[in-house]
């Protein structure tokens, strides 16, 4: 009988009742249906089917985090009306605000506070002041008194709200950049528009947010150099090939203009505050590095040279104009006769190899000699001084800007007062995450070699680890603004770990998302509990209380 006739035989008779049963089977597990795909994986599917829809995910989900930001920052700005003069509040707006008037920083009298706050702005002498920080920060506070005028706190912290604000559409493009996702773009950009140090020194009138501002464009523009040139370099050194023979030299490439508008960027940066110079030197050393890598991964003979020489063509794009945004930023000193130091080298102007200098930068070259000086050796005491060491853990936040009113003045009902905080502190729980999320990406970077974590991590680098090296300065944790947003991608390269990648199962992105979620509802919701006490809303004295988790951040 064929296999074909026997299956299509009638099956075999029943057994007999009598017969022994037949040994059972073990029975089949049962199918279990396939695990459904998460809300979001089911959202991007959508998405990816369609490009109108991704277009308008693009823009949208960053516009709505740009407009909470804003709202966050803009939001009964000029409620603290104080100058806070345990901070430099109380010399940027007098210096801004003199600078808009006569050009340069001029001194006040003893009584300025109180006649400024009190509308009396013009009390100003026609004496330089001595300053120890760069011009171009204190003109950008200028700028919102000439446009709102100074009588109170919208004028003199309005463009520095802006910036702040601008720095969260910033950290946004480097994320997406560096991402490749709209999503954890939005998730950067989400925890910095709500975290408590970058909303509070949006808040006030110092400079570490326009310095912020600066350095991230900055990264933004080497990011964009990069994925020109990194192409550029790999496409022209494969066309010189000779056979299966590497060229000895690659390309030296001039046409950068990414850079040219890094180097702007920075020397703007660096005439905010001097740690900008931090950043471009950093950024300088990263650009030759990946130049190097770029030209060894395409063969180029001679890479270690190559790099060399192209270094040398980057130092031209990116220092000079640096230079010369950071000295013009200084116009008003060098075009008026009336700044601190304006005519120290008259006297005894340069000779030999120097005396060609014109004079006016003899004399700006000697007050920075004086500047430096000065800024080097701030030792004293202060209350709220925090060594770089410690910022990691958060040891001691800066209190901005404190006020008691006691129960029944000013409509306050608590028993025990009612107090008006600013204080610069960020987010715990992102914070201490930022924090190890930093470690995790170092570690990742051993594994992976990535370079998008080595950008990431270069930020750190330039951003703290300098200031480690003057444990005796007088600094703050407020310094740690312009760090923060590295930490934020660095966590935001973390999350997208935890998520999940694209090709892990369905159990393993369901759990991991979820986890992401958990962990981004908390942080809003710490966010919401302190949006109080770093905006200067009148709470209760307890509820102030309740957010010194610990006792050195009373």
């Amino acid at each position: 009988m064929t296999h074909a006739a026997r299956l299509d035989a009638d099956p075999p008779a029943e057994p007999a009742e009598s017969a022994e049963p037949a040994e059972s089977a073990e029975p089949a597990e049962p199918l279990l249906p396939p695990v459904r795909p998460s809300l979001y994986d089911r959202f991007a599917s959508r998405l990816a089917g369609d490009v109108r829809a991704q277009r308008l995910y693009a823009w949208l989900g960053p516009a709505i985090v740009v407009l909470l930001a804003a709202a966050l920052r803009l939001w009964n700005l000029a409620a603290a009306h104080d100058l806070m003069n345990q901070f430099d509040e109380t010399y940027y707006v007098k210096d801004a605000w003199t600078l808009s008037q006569l050009g340069y920083e001029a001194a006040w009298p003893s009584e300025a506070n109180s006649r400024f706050l009190a509308g009396d702005v013009n009390v100003f002498t026609t004496d330089p002041a001595f300053v120890i920080h760069p011009p171009l920060g204190k003109w950008i506070i200028a700028l919102g008194m000439m446009v709102l005028g100074p009588a109170n706190g919208w004028g003199w912290r309005i463009t520095t709200a802006l910036l702040g604000t601008a720095a969260v559409l910033l950290l946004m493009l480097i994320a997406k950049m560096l991402t490749r996702s709209t999503t954890f773009a939005v998730v950067a950009g989400l925890l910095m528009a709500v975290d408590g140090l970058a909303i509070s020194m949006s808040r006030v009138a110092l400079l570490d947010t326009p310095l912020l501002f600066f350095v991230l464009l900055g990264f933004l523009f080497v990011l964009l150099d990069r994925e020109r040139t990194m192409t550029r370099i790999a496409q022209t050194v494969a066309a010189r090939y000779n056979g299966d023979e590497p060229p000895a030299w690659g390309p030296l490439l001039w046409n950068r203009p990414w850079i040219l508008a890094a180097g702007a960027a920075l020397g703007a940066a660096s005439a905010v505050k001097w740690s900008g110079v931090w950043v471009l030197a950093g950024l300088g050393v990263y650009l030759v590095v990946t130049d190097a890598l770029a030209r060894r991964r395409a063969g180029v003979l001679f890479w270690p040279t190559d790099a060399i020489r192209q270094g040398v063509a980057t130092f031209v794009l990116l220092v000079p104009v640096a230079v010369a945004v950071y000295v013009a930023s200084w116009s008003g000193w060098l075009l008026t006769d009336g700044g601190y130091g304006r005519h120290a080298a008259d006297a005894n102007p340069a000779t030999g190899v120097w005396a060609w200098v014109p004079l006016p930068l003899q004399n700006l070259w000697l007050d920075h000699v004086a500047m430096f000086t000065s800024a080097s050796g701030i030792t004293s005491g202060h209350s709220y001084a925090s060594p770089a060491w410690q910022w990691p853990l958060l040891l001691r936040p800066t209190g901005m800007y404190y006020h008691h009113d006691a129960v029944g003045v000013d409509g306050c009902a608590a028993s025990n007062g009612c107090s008006e905080v600013v204080a610069s502190i960020p987010n715990p729980l992102v914070w201490y995450a930022g924090v190890a999320a930093v470690l995790y990406l170092a570690y990742r970077f051993v594994v992976a070699r990535d370079w998008r974590h080595a950008l990431v991590l270069t930020g750190i680098g330039v951003t703290y680890v300098p200031w480690l090296f003057y444990p005796e300065r007088t600094i703050f944790q407020f310094y740690t603004v312009l760090v923060l947003p590295f930490m934020l991608l660095a966590l935001t390269f973390a999350l997208r770990d935890i998520a999940g990648p694209q090709h892990a199962d369905a159990y393993r992105r369901h759990t991991g998302q979820r986890l992401v979620i958990v962990f981004l509802a908390v942080a809003l919701a710490l966010s919401a509990f302190w949006y109080p006490v770093i905006s200067a809303m009148p709470v209760p004295y307890d509820f102030w209380r309740l957010h010194n988790w610990l006792p050195s951040w009373v």
